[in-house]
């Protein structure tokens, strides 16, 4: 990963007790609904909780977004066992530009959901910062 950006350094600096109480309330409850909708992966589960993740890195001349090759509806009725988030190597095009990805891998009874969060930026702008909340 590159340089880590002034808005991930600034999430950062707010600690990430809410993301880890909001992963931990989702785990072991069966997913009713799993939805990536403008760059946020939404859990709704069978017992009517809510839960969000999406990068809160964002700085301001970088371009961020999440995708996924999986069919989001396959995994309704399976239950969250885990969620982890790995890095993949920096991409470099040839005018100098960065094109960082960091996986979310959602592990469920019925296999693992891989989400991609890319950050497209000029060298200055580094870093993801995957934050989850749980729905009011």
């Amino acid at each position: 990963m590159s340089q880590i950006g002034l808005g991930v350094m600034i999430q950062m600096l707010g600690g990430n007790s809410e993301s880890v109480a909001a992963v931990n309330a989702s785990m072991n409850r069966v997913i009713k609904k799993l939805v990536l909708d403008d760059d946020t992966l939404t859990f709704t589960f069978e017992d009517g909780l809510v839960v969000s993740l999406t990068d809160e890195g964002q700085s301001c001349c970088e371009h961020r977004y999440m995708k996924t090759d999986d069919e989001l509806s396959d995994y309704a009725g399976a239950t969250l066992t885990d969620i982890e988030v790995v890095d993949a190597p920096d991409q470099e095009d040839q005018w100098g530009e960065v094109h960082e990805i960091q996986f979310l891998r959602v592990h469920t009874s019925k296999g693992v959901v891989v989400i991609s969060a890319h950050n497209e930026h000029n060298g200055y702008y580094g870093g993801f910062c995957i934050r989850a909340k749980v729905a009011q």
